[in-house]
């Protein structure tokens, strides 16, 4: 079985929403996703749900990335992903939620702000049940694109890599980073979790015909 899955590919994480999180041409991912979900037998969405109560809140961009001393939101961000606003949205083009197979939504509690997207805690003890539903479906290789490469994708490929015997591969073309050096840092964390990496899902189609 080969899964696909969409890591947070919303609006919250591109130019369409410039007071959340924007990354650069984070809304030109779609359209490799759907490449990249033709080639698997199922599709799983992740997706930033959170509430404007959390505790991880800051009102000005700069007062970010400070340490917030809580056990499961390390960092302080600014408004993003709330439920129900436009941020919140995936992205133009892709499939809505019933066009989906599995779904996880992270950060729900004001408590929570995690980043992998196969637990709902940095601490990783509270289980979304991915790594579950992975395993029942019998998964051999997953396939992972998304939003943003250097948090989210990184710590999702992170979890899967250690989570279970299937192979993971990230499609670069499906992903978008927010800064090179903190990019580039994650390519190499991830290629040492032995993770393939490749540039895009005609790469990723040739690679799985190679392994069957």
């Amino acid at each position: 079985m080969i899964v696909s899955i969409d890591v947070d590919a919303q609006k919250t994480f591109t130019p369409l929403c410039p007071q959340e999180l924007p990354v650069e041409d984070g809304d030109q991912i779609a359209a490799e996703l759907n490449a990249q979900a033709a080639l698997a037998d199922l599709r799983v969405m992740t997706k930033d749900a959170h509430s404007p109560a959390a505790k991880w809140l800051v009102d000005n961009p700069v007062d970010m990335l400070q340490k917030t001393g809580l056990k499961n939101a390390d960092l302080t961000w600014v408004l993003h992903a709330i439920v129900g606003t436009k941020g919140f949205e995936l992205l133009d083009g892709l499939p809505d939620i019933s066009g989906y197979d599995y779904c996880v939504w992270k950060g729900v509690d004001p408590e929570l702000h995690p980043y992998g997207a196969c637990y709902h805690d940095i601490e990783q003890r509270l289980s979304t049940g991915l790594l579950e539903w992975l395993t029942a479906k019998q998964t051999k290789v997953v396939l992972v694109g998304g939003l943003a490469t250097d948090y989210c994708v990184k710590h999702t490929v992170l979890q899967l890599a250690a989570g279970g015997s299937w192979r993971v591969v990230v499609n670069a073309a499906a992903c978008r980073g927010i800064a090179p050096q903190t990019v580039e840092a994650a390519w190499e964390e991830m290629r040492q979790a032995n993770v393939v990496i490749l540039e895009n899902a005609n790469e990723v189609q040739k690679y799985l015909k190679s392994i069957t």
